[in-house]
């Protein structure tokens, strides 16, 4: 008995984008028999950090789980979904592809029957009133389904992430397991800052205020948004972001190729002009990315991946308190190949 707690347990990846979700999910004790995505540069990046990992190019609308039958009676069905906007919940024709993605992956619990299911979208899908009819109709066909529901927010803040980003989830279980669910608790001590996380990159090329950047860099980031795949180039989020870079001087407007080096300046000034700008690797740090985990693609398509993803230990401790949920609270290290 005590072997099978530690057993590592298996999911399907849906909408997996750059793998924030299955990678933390993967130091939780989940082991991926299948990521889909329909972006070839996100399957591109999910295959070139975990060449293991079975990876399928596709859409979710158009997956048909009879045809992988090594999806059938996973642990968790895991989805990392766009944003469902609240006009989708007064607009039933022609609905937005968001809510026709989301109404999707409750659907494959049919073909799928997971004993667990997870889906991460924006924390006013949780909670606010305008959502409603949406969740409605997502908790009457899970009830159907004979699975039991919660809604909750987290904030990744509150999780080993330098970046005040909250996200609204959606658990179930077959059977009566929620009511041994508990959702994450947030860390006892203060959240990572920006200059912690991001100070000895900014000093690796030499650069020689990088000290006195991080010193004054003492708070969490803003939501990192990926923004538009089909217009603009890279930058850090809406107006109000750029001001809140602005404040630890950041040049949020754009995303630099490399940190800055010896010749680069510095106005620490509040109302000074140079600032300095941070890289698609930086940004993956504030998401709470290994080091190692690489993103395929240019700087514009990596750095949407970034925006995009699930922070990994947003991830991690999702999968630790479904774990503890489904009676395996100890996970396995995984086996690489």
């Amino acid at each position: 008995m005590e072997e099978s707690r530690h057993e590592r347990l298996s999911c399907l990846a849906v909408c997996a984008g750059a793998g924030g979700l299955a990678l933390g999910l993967e130091q939780a004790g989940f082991d991926p028999v299948l990521l889909l995505d329909n972006r070839p540069v996100a399957c591109e990046t999910l295959r070139l950090n975990r060449p293991d990992w079975n990876v399928l190019e596709t859409d979710l609308l158009d997956f048909v789980p009879e045809e992988h039958r090594e999806v059938y009676d996973v642990d968790l069905l895991a989805a990392g979904l766009p944003r469902v906007k609240a006009s989708a919940a007064r607009v039933r024709e022609n609905s937005a592809e968001e809510l026709r993605l989301l109404e999707a992956t409750v659907m494959l619990l049919h073909g799928v029957q997971p004993r667990a299911l997870l889906v991460e979208n924006l924390s006013e899908l949780a909670d606010r009133p305008a959502y409603e009819p949406i969740r409605t109709e997502i908790e009457t066909e899970l009830e159907h389904l004979g699975y039991q529901h919660r809604w909750f927010v987290v904030n990744a803040m509150e999780h080993g992430v330098p970046q005040d980003r909250k996200q609204g989830i959606l658990v179930a279980f077959k059977g009566d397991v929620i009511h041994d669910f508990v959702p994450p608790l947030p860390d006892t001590g203060p959240p990572l800052t920006v200059g912690e996380v991001l100070g000895p990159s900014m000093a690796a090329r030499g650069w020689p205020h990088a000290a006195a950047w991080a010193a004054q860099a003492d708070r969490v980031a803003p939501t990192l948004v990926g923004g538009s795949w089909n217009r603009g180039g890279p930058d850090l989020g809406m107006t109000g972001s750029k001001r809140s870079w602005a404040r630890m001087r950041v040049n949020g407007a754009t995303v630099a190729d490399v940190v800055p080096g010896p010749e680069d300046p510095w106005d620490a000034s509040p109302d000074g002009t140079e600032m300095v700008k941070l890289t698609v690797e930086q940004a993956a740090r504030l998401q709470g990315f290994p080091d190692d985990w690489s993103f395929a693609g240019t700087k514009t398509s990596r750095y949407r991946q970034v925006g995009h993803a699930t922070p990994p230990p947003v991830g991690r401790v999702l999968g630790f308190a479904i774990r503890a949920a489904l009676g395996r609270p100890a996970p396995a290290p995984p086996v690489r190949r």
